[in-house]
């Protein structure tokens, strides 16, 4: 019955159109709940299915981070190394300090491209500058290098995209090869995400989600619909912009805690919490390598994974060891997976599903 209310639940918020996307809870490899909701195409009313692709935002962080300890692994860098000085970029604002570790775990206090803790929105960078014109993650690097840090390195924790495209482009210089290129070999490929890559909105390719946001009135009446094509770049850096479906989501979640992506002592680091992010009513927030975790007030982890939201996209991947479950919400759009979210987590941290 719990499972046929949050599907009743999901249909509704489709119905009034506040939910295109997919949902799935796994346990133990089985298929626990799986539903697909909405529009694929709002333009040429396709019904959204379960092995559709989404861009996943931030959730690509996780894949960079991989990548990146994959690289500490073959002793191309530490995670002690400093940045600036690893890829030669003198001249800048960011602190020669700033390590490997610190841009794993939000923790270097570079300023990012967009804040978004001040409110700041991504798509505010490209009214100016044609977002088409950046396609690779060196591009990215006049939107922060100059900007002044939010403190010292190591001395608090500020989430930060930007972050990211450094790891990226250490990843290039480290291998020769560009970070999509590299993400698609060395982690999608080992963890069997066979259906995932990075997709330029230019480029046709079948079954990928139309991200789009509802047009609204004074009155906040829906009355059309927008593509989100001029919002940000038209592919996916390191930091954000990887597609994928539900069940490569597991697959790499899966293939991460079975140590098969990285050697078991930096995937522990990953999957361990790292540094406090933030204090909240029902525990706390920390980060990990490009992860994030949210421990109950007795310090339990209580689920652990990513988050990603952008214009037109939203979604979240999370692993709950107490319950061995885990849980993938993605949506077209930038607050259609929330909801359901939030009434997966309260249904599995309720134990409802861990009885046979």
């Amino acid at each position: 019955m719990i499972l046929q209310d949050l599907d009743a639940e999901l249909r509704e918020l489709a119905a009034g159109d506040k939910l295109s996307g997919v949902a799935l809870i796994m346990r133990g490899g089985d298929t626990v709940f799986e539903g697909a909701y909405g529009w694929a195409s709002r333009t040429w009313g396709v019904p959204m299915r379960p092995d559709i692709r989404f861009d996943c935002a931030s959730i690509t962080k996780l894949f960079t981070a991989v990548a990146t300890i994959q690289r500490v692994d073959a002793g191309d860098f530490s995670l002690d190394t400093s940045a600036i000085d690893y890829l030669g970029l003198t001249g800048t604002t960011i602190s020669p300090k700033v390590t490997v570790r610190q841009l794993l775990t939000h923790s270097s206090g570079i300023a990012d491209d967009a804040d978004e803790e001040d409110g700041e929105r991504y798509e505010a960078l490209w009214v100016d500058r044609p977002s088409y014109s950046v396609r690779e993650a060196s591009g990215h690097l006049q939107n922060f290098v100059h900007k002044p840090p939010r403190f010292a390195p190591g001395e608090g924790t500020r989430y930060c995209n930007v972050g990211f495209v450094l790891l990226g482009l250490m990843i290039e210089k480290a291998t020769g090869i560009g970070s999509r290129d590299y993400v698609r070999q060395n982690v999608f490929a080992p963890a069997g995400m066979i259906r995932s890559g990075f997709f330029a909105m230019d480029e046709v390719v079948s079954e990928v989600a139309e991200p789009c946001e509802p047009v609204t009135d004074a009155d906040g009446q829906i009355t059309g619909w927008r593509r989100n094509i001029y919002s940000y770049p038209p592919i996916g850096t390191p930091d954000g912009g990887a597609h994928v479906t539900a069940r490569d989501l597991v697959r790499f979640m899966d293939a991460l805690r079975g140590n098969a992506l990285a050697s078991p002592a930096l995937t522990a680091q990953m999957c361990t919490p790292q540094v406090f992010a933030k204090q909240r009513e029902d525990g706390t927030r920390h980060y990990g390598f490009g992860t994030q975790f949210h421990l109950d007030a007795a310090g339990n982890v209580l689920w652990w994974g990513k988050d990603g939201v952008n214009v037109g996209v939203s979604g979240e991947v999370d692993y709950y060891p107490d319950h061995d479950a885990t849980m993938v919400v993605l949506a077209s759009s930038e607050d259609g997976a929330w909801g359901p979210l939030r009434t997966i987590d309260k249904i599995i941290l309720s134990g409802a599903l861990d009885s046979p």
